[in-house]
Protein backbone atom coordinates (compact mmCIF):
# COMPACT_ATOMS: atom_id res chain seq x y z
CA UNK A 1 0.00 0.00 0.00
CA UNK A 2 1.64 3.29 -0.88
CA UNK A 3 2.63 6.14 1.85
CA UNK A 4 0.15 8.47 0.28
CA UNK A 5 -3.15 6.13 0.67
CA UNK A 6 -2.23 5.38 4.03
CA UNK A 7 -1.81 9.44 5.16
CA UNK A 8 -5.10 9.57 3.67
CA UNK A 9 -6.60 6.41 5.42
CA UNK A 10 -5.66 8.26 8.62
CA UNK A 11 -6.39 10.94 8.18
CA UNK A 12 -9.82 9.99 7.48
CA UNK A 13 -9.83 8.21 10.81
CA UNK A 14 -8.31 11.38 12.60
CA UNK A 15 -11.39 13.19 10.96
CA UNK A 16 -14.06 10.91 12.12
CA UNK A 17 -12.66 10.82 15.83
CA UNK A 18 -12.45 14.61 16.39
CA UNK A 19 -15.80 14.79 14.84
CA UNK A 20 -17.55 12.30 16.77
CA UNK A 21 -15.66 13.75 20.12
CA UNK A 22 -16.88 17.25 19.33
CA UNK A 23 -20.59 15.84 18.76
CA UNK A 24 -20.21 14.32 21.63
CA UNK A 25 -18.86 16.60 23.91
CA UNK A 26 -21.64 19.48 22.83
CA UNK A 27 -24.13 16.88 23.07
CA UNK A 28 -23.32 14.34 25.59
CA UNK A 29 -25.57 11.74 23.40
CA UNK A 30 -23.52 8.65 21.54
CA UNK A 31 -26.15 8.36 19.03
CA UNK A 32 -25.84 11.86 17.86
CA UNK A 33 -22.12 12.29 18.09
CA UNK A 34 -21.75 8.92 15.81
CA UNK A 35 -24.33 10.41 13.32
CA UNK A 36 -22.42 13.83 13.08
CA UNK A 37 -19.50 12.19 12.93
CA UNK A 38 -20.33 10.16 10.11
CA UNK A 39 -22.34 12.27 7.92
CA UNK A 40 -19.78 15.65 8.60
CA UNK A 41 -17.23 14.40 5.92
CA UNK A 42 -19.62 13.42 3.58
CA UNK A 43 -21.07 17.25 4.00
CA UNK A 44 -17.15 18.19 4.36
CA UNK A 45 -16.47 16.48 0.78
CA UNK A 46 -19.01 17.86 -1.10
CA UNK A 47 -18.57 21.74 0.05
CA UNK A 48 -14.86 20.95 -0.80
CA UNK A 49 -15.87 20.06 -4.24
CA UNK A 50 -17.77 22.69 -4.66
CA UNK A 51 -15.49 25.16 -3.14
CA UNK A 52 -13.15 23.51 -5.51
CA UNK A 53 -15.07 24.31 -8.81
CA UNK A 54 -15.87 28.13 -7.87
CA UNK A 55 -11.81 28.33 -7.28
CA UNK A 56 -11.39 27.19 -10.67
CA UNK A 57 -13.42 29.65 -11.96
CA UNK A 58 -11.30 32.43 -10.76
CA UNK A 59 -8.66 33.11 -13.16
CA UNK A 60 -5.39 33.72 -11.75
CA UNK A 61 -2.89 36.83 -12.48
CA UNK A 62 -0.28 36.22 -14.43
CA UNK A 63 3.32 36.34 -13.82
CA UNK A 64 3.62 39.19 -16.20
CA UNK A 65 0.73 41.35 -14.75
CA UNK A 66 3.31 41.23 -10.93
CA UNK A 67 6.18 41.59 -12.34
CA UNK A 68 5.35 44.78 -14.10
CA UNK A 69 3.23 46.30 -11.07
CA UNK A 70 6.61 46.09 -9.28
CA UNK A 71 5.47 42.87 -7.26
CA UNK A 72 5.78 42.70 -3.20
CA UNK A 73 9.15 44.86 -3.46
CA UNK A 74 6.50 47.90 -4.53
CA UNK A 75 4.10 47.11 -1.71
CA UNK A 76 6.31 47.32 0.85
CA UNK A 77 7.06 50.62 -0.15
Amino acid sequence: MSRKLIKTGTYSMMHLVVAVTVAYVLTRDWHIALGVGIIEPMVQTVAYSVHEALWGKVEAPAKDDRASSGGTAAMAA
